[in-house]
């Protein structure tokens, strides 16, 4: 359902991507799932057609877009049934923080391959006694001092694709020579290099990307694996985190517009007494109020896009934890009105849906939570003060 404020550029693009979708569907994500592996084969097919690196600067592979076309091609795989969650991860976060940061070195090095999907970066910042405070981020780098090279030493947990990761963009912390106070900074750490270890989590999440705990004992690094400006690392981190908001409310509209299609179709075409069931108003009305809540969070989430695309960031920061909020709260929704269009068919594999129960909640949970979200707009935006 492309929107009618969006450029015909635009439109082509949904098109083009919710044809390599359909190609896939939902039946493709849960096979990958059961039989426990990534779903490689659409990735590659993405980064062939340029949809993987839609936002990356033209002369290193990209596309030359933004976070906007990023979306679009999220959102569309999703509403397919077939989303591709290192899309939040590998192209939005680290690529957006490669491209904007990054020496002339590490955008040779990296772009080209998370453009065509050849290499794949995961993204390291939550850990087990931090949450969503990165004040309390406890891992840090030091420097060798007879070599300049860098000791990484740290934990972080809940990682996406780790295994499938050439490397981990991880957020450190180094001491500021001038304050002696600590300071966050990002780091490119390759996955095999030597003290990096991975542990996957078990979790009840039916998703074909896995999450890790990752554990770091003094790995060293070359000095050109920092990225960016040692004094610049909040806002290098922001840079990464905006994107990653708007493509969170991507991933989310699109798992709640396939959840609200199937369950329009079963409703136009389920007969219990003499007229479908759509045709009652018990039925009808909270599905259009969900398809409302979904359009509503894609005008943010295109607000949110279109500031970041164009350079403002503190108009992003605001707009792309509102969209966040709105896209995980109208897919919940629209995911427990489908799976209850359906009855008892909804919690059936058949359907598939019921599997979307769980799913959905990460939309509410990751990267941010609500209620963050919600200190976020009543601080930042409303000017109320902290309750902590």
């Amino acid at each position: 359902m492309p929107s009618q404020i969006e450029t015909d550029e635009h439109k082509a693009l949904r098109t083009a991507v919710a044809t390599l979708g359909a190609k896939y569907g939902r039946d493709y994500i849960t096979r990958t799932i059961a039989e426990g592996r990534p779903p490689t084969e659409l990735w590659q097919e993405a980064g062939k057609l340029g949809y993987l690196g839609v936002n990356l600067p033209e002369e290193h592979g990209g596309g030359g877009g933004g976070i906007t076309e990023l979306s679009i091609v999220l959102e569309e795989l999703g509403a397919a049934g077939s989303p591709l969650l290192m899309l939040v991860v590998s192209p939005a976060i680290c690529g957006t923080v490669i491209a904007r940061f990054g020496t002339e070195d590490q955008k040779r090095a990296w772009l080209p391959g998370l453009s065509d999907g050849t290499r794949l970066m995961a993204f390291g910042i939550t850990e087990p006694d931090a949450g969503s405070n990165s004040h309390r981020i406890t891992t840090t780098a030091r420097r060798d001092p007879a070599s300049g090279d860098w000791l990484l030493t740290g934990r972080k947990v809940f990682i996406s694709g780790v295994d499938l990761a050439d490397a981990v963009l991880i957020v450190g912390r180094t001491e500021d020579a001038r304050t002696g106070r600590l300071k966050p900074c990002l780091f490119i750490v390759p996955t095999d290099a030597e003290g990096f270890q991975k542990r996957p989590i078990d979790m009840e999440l039916n998703a074909a990307e896995k999450q890790f705990e990752l554990t770091l004992d003094d790995v060293r690094l070359p000095a050109d694996a920092l990225v960016g400006d040692e004094d610049a690392g909040l806002l290098q981190l922001f840079a990464g985190l905006n994107p990653e908001r708007v493509m969170t409310a991507a991933f989310a509209i699109g798992m709640g517009r396939y959840a609200l299609s199937k369950a329009i179709e079963y409703a136009r075409d389920r007969t219990v007494w003499k007229a479908p069931i759509g045709a009652h108003q018990a039925i009808a009305h909270p599905l259009a109020q969900a398809h409302i809540d979904l359009e509503l969070a894609r005008l943010m989430m295109q607000k949110a896009a279109h500031l970041y695309d164009a350079g403002d960031d503190v108009g992003a920061g605001a707009a792309a934890n509102m969209a966040k909020y709105a896209a995980g709260e109208a897919c919940v929704r629209a995911v427990d009105q489908a799976v209850h269009t359906l009855g008892g068919n909804g919690l059936t594999r058949e359907f598939g849906l019921a599997s979307l129960i769980t799913a959905a909640r990460v939309a509410r949970i990751a990267p941010v939570s609500r209620e963050m979200i919600l200190n976020y707009v009543s601080h930042q935006t409303l000017g109320l003060p902290k309750s902590y």
